[in-house]
């Protein structure tokens, strides 16, 4: 059986073929001529001459490959008959006639598309199929309607359809909305705006810089590691004046308060909680358990018998009155606050700034056997160190009379509370969990709370906050960005009960940031909020996160509130929402001594488009040293760090070096705390160790010339006031403040003989010592500089009962 190879474009072959006269020759066709496939027939269009073995040329093959001629082509007529070395395989081969001394091109007079042809060496084995090539013809295409591509709403898309049946049916008139046609039109109108307005919110809603959404952008932002935020709500210290009738009482966590821009009772009914929120009141909730005493609802502060005796700023401790007997402990909150002008004497102009909470770390009796009273001595937290002097008792003149008054007093029954009215268990919608979709889909159940205007917070811990004693301070501390709905849990309905009860036996789900880091049985779930404050839920896949399971009621409890408007000003919370006759009776009043704080808005949409795509910039992982060191540094109470790596015999281990400010010890405690802070930005496989810096203790001496209108013992308190290394005397830190120098900080003489000049008084100055202490001068007095190395940090107590903490000593002649 032969088969004939014809060429790929019969109609050039037709044309050169009906030529006249004839010009360039073309290949015709092919045939394998032999049984062993290895004689081929080249038939051409015109009579063949000069063809020799070097013009024919066979191309491709699989797995037989770089055939050529066993002898010299037979010419006859338009006949060329070729026998090749070897046969093919079932793949496709190419025969060219070409020209030898340029292969690209055809043999000479031969057309350049029809010089070649496709064939195959196996078209005479048996074969059950038709031996036609099997070609497909596209399907005729109709003419393409006019139509308007810019029809995008209902009115235009009716529009183009009446003027399409207009085309196709020419007799069709009618326009009567009751026409099943017309209707048909109208409904595939309503219909293509819908997908029209969907597909313009898609593609708006896939780009940062223009969704509209809030949590479009919110998912945007998370691709780029940046974490907006809902804002946070407030929070502030209310204490409360207990009576006898309140002793031992328990007021509850998430008791009500209020902020009444009246003022309002002091204690409200319970029922007025079904009424909020309203106009013009604030809502704050007790964030834990206090236990009230008549006896600290006002404490006094002892003052020694010294009636003008003042806790100096930056005191940490203070002896309180303990008659009659307080109950107080480490971990509570006292509120010392100025009662009195120390000035005038009167509570009107009390410096109402003068009020500061502090958190209890040491609690002992005592007792003044001068003034035979009975102490309780107690220590506060360092962080909550008074900011101001504030003065404790002083004596004024009241008819003729010199009567020794008491100027500041410390407030106990301290309780946090936070803005935000917990709603009670309820149904979101839709309640239920969807049933599955076909074949086993899961339908996406993302239900809605009922209620809008979240509120967010910080998470409190009131037990870890007692037992490791937080500081006062950083109990009202809030990032907006850690902020998650407040008290919020999803609970299954209690199908057995009544009304909306949640089943305290089924596990409760809780709400995160997000769900990359959740494990699949996690029951977490992520609170996404719109610009008008409706909050939507969404839950896991069953791989990050679990999916709640098909058909279960799930109730919410959630807060409402936070925002700035939280930030209500001291003496603002008055009143108190509570059903117990004790706290009813017992409690004479509350109020907050210091202004709410913490409160903000959510971020805003523009500020997400501006700030996430510098996120980036922003590195959130420790890689090199110097990583580690600037993440440190993010930490409060970090002036500066240094860090260090080094192998240590099985991983690489990150010595960090740390400069804490006001110059406070690097103790266990703050290492723990730190390594906690840096944990998130820790690169796997390296461990953290901390090391001490390298303090250069200094040893200076200055020879000043006193003005002779000053007396020379004032211009040397002056001097060494100016540069202590604590607070000088009117609150600025000294020259040698701990905070002024830090790693590889150097000193330049010329700017302390500058700071010894600007003090009132001296006239002049000489440098007798200028060096590091404990060592021999090495040039630094005439070069004007004692250089630091970078891991070492200045340092000058001036404690005579410790000179090798570094001293600065002056000698001052003349004056008056």
């Amino acid at each position: 059986m032969k088969r004939q190879f014809r060429s790929d474009n019969p109609r050039r072959l037709q044309r050169l073929r009906d030529q006249q006269p004839p010009g360039k020759n073309g290949i015709d066709y092919v045939e394998i001529a032999s049984a062993d496939q290895r004689s081929l027939r080249v038939v051409c269009v015109h009579p063949v001459t000069d063809i020799t073995r070097a013009n024919v040329r066979i191309d491709g093959g699989v797995r037989i490959t770089g055939i050529r001629l066993a002898q010299d082509p037979v010419l006859a007529g338009n006949e060329i008959r070729i026998t090749v070395d070897k046969a093919g395989d079932f793949s496709w081969y190419t025969l060219s006639l070409i020209n030898p001394a340029e292969p690209d091109a055809p043999a000479p007079g031969f057309d350049i598309c029809l010089s070649s042809i496709r064939i195959n060496f196996k078209a005479g084995c048996p074969s059950e199929f038709d031996c036609a090539d099997a070609t497909t013809c596209p399907p005729a295409s109709p003419p393409e309607p006019r139509l308007d591509y810019l029809a995008k709403d209902y009115d235009s898309f009716r529009s183009l359809m009446l003027d399409r049946m207009s085309q196709l049916v020419p007799e069709f008139t009618e326009r009567s909305p009751a026409d099943f046609t017309l209707a048909l039109i109208e409904t595939l109108a309503y219909v293509g705006d819908h997908l029209s307005y969907t597909q313009d919110a898609v593609a708006t809603e896939a780009y940062l810089g223009t969704a509209r959404r809030r949590t479009s952008l919110r998912r945007h932002a998370r691709l780029l590691d940046y974490p907006i935020h809902e804002g946070c709500n407030a929070r502030t210290f209310v204490t409360l004046d207990a009576g006898a009738a309140a002793e031992g009482s328990v007021l509850p966590a998430g008791t009500t308060l209020l902020a009444l821009a009246d003022g309002g009772a002091p204690v409200r009914r319970k029922a007025l909680l079904d009424e909020l929120p309203l106009p013009g009141i604030e809502v704050f909730e007790s964030l834990h358990d206090q236990i009230l005493h008549a006896s600290h609802s006002h404490i006094a502060i002892h003052d020694f018998a010294d009636p003008g005796y003042c806790l100096g700023r930056g005191a940490t401790s203070a002896a309180l009155v303990n008659t009659p007997a307080l109950a107080l402990a480490p971990g509570d909150v006292l509120i010392l606050e100025e009662i009195l002008s120390p000035v005038t004497g009167k509570p009107a102009d009390a410096d109402a700034s003068h009020r500061h909470p502090v958190r209890l770390t040491s609690v002992s009796t005592g007792h003044d056997d001068l003034t035979h009273t009975d102490l309780l001595l107690v220590s506060w937290h360092v962080d909550d160190a008074l900011p101001f002097p504030l003065c404790v008792s002083h004596e004024f003149e009241h008819g003729g009379a010199v009567v020794k008054e008491a100027i500041a007093v410390a407030r106990g029954n301290v309780v946090l509370a936070d803005h935000g009215l917990t709603r009670p268990w309820q149904a979101m919608v839709p309640d239920t969990v969807a049933d599955d979709g076909p074949a086993g889909l899961r339908r996406h159940w993302r239900p809605r709370l009922k209620d809008s205007g979240l509120a967010y917070s910080a998470p409190y811990d009131h037990d870890l906050a007692t037992s490791t004693a937080m500081s006062a301070s950083a109990a009202l501390r809030q990032d907006a960005r850690r902020a998650r709905p407040s008290n919020m849990r999803l609970q299954a309905d209690d199908a057995s009960l009544f009304g909306d009860q949640p089943d305290p036996a089924v596990a409760a789900w809780t709400p995160v940031r997000d769900l990359l880091g959740s494990e699949r049985f996690a029951r977490e779930f992520v609170v996404e909020t719109e610009n008008d404050g409706s909050a939507w839920l969404r839950f896991g896949d069953n791989r990050f996160g679990a999916a709640p399971p098909t058909g279960q009621r799930l109730l919410a409890r959630y807060r409402l509130g936070g925002g700035t408007r939280g930030n209500v000003g001291a003496d603002a919370i008055t009143a108190l929402v509570s059903d117990d006759a004790a706290l009813k009776l017992g409690i004479v009043g509350l109020r907050n001594p210091l202004p709410a704080q913490g409160g903000a808005e959510a971020e805003a949409l523009d500020a997400i488009r501006l700030n996430a795509p510098e996120a980036f910039r922003t590195q959130e992982r420790a890689v090199t040293t110097e990583d580690y060191a600037r993440a440190a540094e993010r930490h409060p109470e970090v002036q500066r760090a240094v860090a260090r790596l080094r192998w240590t015999g099985s991983w690489h281990t990150v010595f960090l070096m740390v400069d804490r400010r006001g110059g406070r010890a690097v103790d266990e405690a703050f290492k723990t705390e730190l390594r906690d802070f840096l944990e998130r930005f820790r690169l796997a496989g390296h461990d953290f160790a901390f090391a001490d810096p390298v303090h250069v203790p200094l040893d200076i001496q200055l020879q000043v010339c006193a003005h002779k209108s000053y007396f020379a013992t004032d211009v040397k308190a002056a001097l060494i006031d100016t540069f202590t290394s604590g607070q000088s005397r009117n609150g600025t830190p000294g020259f040698f403040h701990p905070d002024r120098f830090t790693f590889g900080t150097p000193l330049y003489l010329s700017a302390v003989v500058a700071e010894a000049m600007a003090v009132a008084g001296v006239a002049s100055v000489q440098v007798k010592r200028f060096q590091r202490w404990g060592r021999k001068p090495n040039g630094e007095r005439d070069a004007g500089l004692i250089g630091i190395g970078t891991l070492e940090v200045l340092r000058v107590d001036s404690d005579p009962s410790f000179p090798e903490n570094g001293q600065i000593s002056f000698v001052v002649e003349g004056g008056s």
